[in-house]
């Protein structure tokens, strides 16, 4: 029936595209693509040639009006460059539009890197936040991270080659030494999945830094640390950070060091400076 209809395309391998998909993008009267160049191609590799429209960040309330209006009589096909619509793509303002409107939306659930990473990763997936991409400037990205560092849960960001070191070690300054996980070229020839505290993946990438689409999946707070957190090693390390600022800074300091729980650790930076 006419609608919006949001279809997941493949992240790498075009054989990963549903039967339904496929027929969907068939039967559509227009096509919104994020690229219509990335979008031409694989309607190249379906055999079909759709009517496209572009839709992208920078289309304006106009070019949204005019695809809701479409949708009262044709099929609108949303689309991205690779992956689900909306997910770190534009999107959710003409689907918020188009139910405004009373238009049928549904969507075609398919490939999305995010989830793709999480199940290479090795990592805890039982609870995840997916945080898109970290902010370029140093500041903003510290302040970023800082507001992840109590969840207890694997954090997942997208990010590029170039920018791909600096990320990394900013959260292993943010959020402790944790285990993480670079996933790359995810479902094509040369798929990677990269596993490591976030320091040795920073290191591994400063001087090669790589090409493609990367994932990075952080574990949550205590999964693992550089460093064996025996009792005698969290107190001295404790009574080093207590000697020149307050407890809970102390204790903060130490929790991400070692990759352990912040509360734990300032209970017990109370009960040593209690017994000194």
């Amino acid at each position: 029936m006419p609608g919006l209809y949001i279809v997941a395309t493949p992240i790498g391998n075009l054989g990963d595209i549903t039967p339904r998909a496929a027929a969907t993008l068939a039967h559509a009267d227009v096509i919104a693509a994020e690229d219509t160049r990335v979008t031409a191609k694989l309607l190249a590799h379906l055999g079909l040639r759709i009517s496209m429209t572009p839709y992208h960040d920078h289309s304006d309330e106009r070019a949204r009006a005019a695809l809701v209006a479409r949708m009262e009589r044709e099929v609108v096909v949303l689309v991205s460059d690779a992956g689900t619509p909306l997910i770190s793509d534009p999107g959710y303002k003409l689907v918020r539009d188009a139910r405004a409107a009373g238009r049928h939306v549904t969507t075609l659930p398919g490939p999305c890197a995010a989830i793709a990473a999480i199940t290479l990763s090795g990592l805890p997936s039982d609870r995840f936040l997916f945080a898109g991409f970290l902010p370029n400037k140093a500041k903003a990205r510290a302040d970023t991270i800082a507001e992840f560092a109590e969840l207890r849960a694997s954090l997942v960001f997208y990010e590029s080659g170039p920018r791909l070191s600096a990320a990394l070690a900013a959260l292993a300054e943010g959020l402790g030494d944790r285990q993480a996980a670079v996933a790359r070229e995810i479902s094509k020839l040369y798929e990677q999945c990269v596993t490591g505290t976030l320091t040795e993946l920073a290191a591994r990438y400063a001087d090669a830094p790589p090409r493609g689409e990367i994932v990075i999946v952080v574990g949550p707070p205590g999964e693992a640390a550089t460093e064996a957190a025996d009792d005698a090693t969290l107190d001295a390390a404790l009574r080093n950070a207590m000697a020149d600022r307050p407890v809970a800074q102390a204790a903060k300091a130490v929790a991400k060091r070692f990759g352990l729980d912040r509360h734990a650790v300032y209970a017990r930076a109370l009960a040593l400076k209690g017994g000194d």
